[in-house]
């Protein structure tokens, strides 16, 4: 797909519409900070919003996104569920709490935040029943492998539209994108820049010279060109505003093998298998 605006959508495998490009929200705690970057990421085109539970920031945004004063219909809105919260009841209290967190009768999207194995199915019955209840339009996951997926498909009554997971120029994890892409499922990348690792690339560098754009606009531009949405994150006006900026130029395939050869498998987060195994983050 041509990616040509930050207003550019997907539609997502049960009709609803998501921005491509979306503001991240974590670490942004305090309501002043908070205020600031939506109100820079609104001006600079930003529509989709995405948070969790465990950022501890739901209330923070849900003010923050009151004070645009804008209709609830023109932007969308991403929380996640934390692995103290999954099970089938509480799961459903978790969604109720960021509905009056974030001042919404419904929510775009929420996703399991990472996989546990006690909770796994329990967890999904849930977002399914939140679903079906119109407290939330689409249901996914985040930090699912292959192998989390495929199990989950044996007893889903529908598939999550949606797959956030760690993606980076060190970590380009392209199997599991075509994956997600061939069982219908977006991926869109957290951490999309190796929190701040591949901005001193040399090879991104030479690329970004060429085109007279920063290390973080050719990062950003190469994941919209796979078709991987993108949540870039920052608290700096200027670099919100840049990180908007990428839609005035196209690599080239050539540029875009160059940073397909960058990938080392090299995570900055957790690991997915090992979380689904202890049950929590480390």
């Amino acid at each position: 797909m041509k990616i040509q605006s930050i207003r550019d959508t997907v539609t997502l495998a049960d009709g609803q519409k998501m921005p491509m490009e979306g503001f991240g929200t974590y670490k942004l705690v305090s309501q002043d900070v908070m205020d600031r970057a939506i109100k820079t990421a609104w001006e600079s085109g930003y529509r989709l919003f995405d948070t969790a539970q465990f950022y501890h920031n739901e209330k923070q945004l849900g003010n923050a996104l009151q004070k645009l004063n804008v209709p609830r219909d023109q932007y969308f809105l991403t929380t996640k569920i934390p692995e103290p919260k999954q099970g089938y009841q509480s799961t459903l209290k978790a969604v109720d709490e960021s509905l009056a967190n974030l001042q919404t009768d419904y929510l775009n999207l929420v996703l399991i935040h990472w996989p546990i194995h006690s909770e796994f199915f329990n967890t999904w019955r849930a977002l399914e029943k939140a679903k079906a209840d119109g407290k939330v339009k689409s249901i996914g996951v985040s930090n699912y492998h292959r192998t989390h997926l495929e199990y989950l498909h044996t007893q889903a009554k529908e598939m999550p539209v949606v797959n956030q997971i760690e993606n980076h120029p060190y970590l380009s994890q392209q199997p599991m994108v075509d994956f997600d892409r061939q069982s219908h499922i977006v991926t869109p990348a957290w951490s999309p820049m190796g929190r701040g690792a591949v901005l001193n690339d040399p090879t991104i560098g030479k690329i970004a010279k060429a085109h007279g754009k920063s290390t973080a606009q050719i990062v950003l531009r190469w994941h919209l060109q796979r078709g991987v949405a993108i949540i870039p994150k920052s608290k700096t006006p200027s670099r919100i505003k840049e990180n908007a900026d990428l839609y005035d130029f196209q690599l080239s395939n050539h540029e875009i093998k160059m940073m397909n050869g960058l990938n080392r498998n090299q995570r900055t987060g957790d690991d997915p298998e090992l979380v689904y195994e202890i049950e929590h983050q480390y």
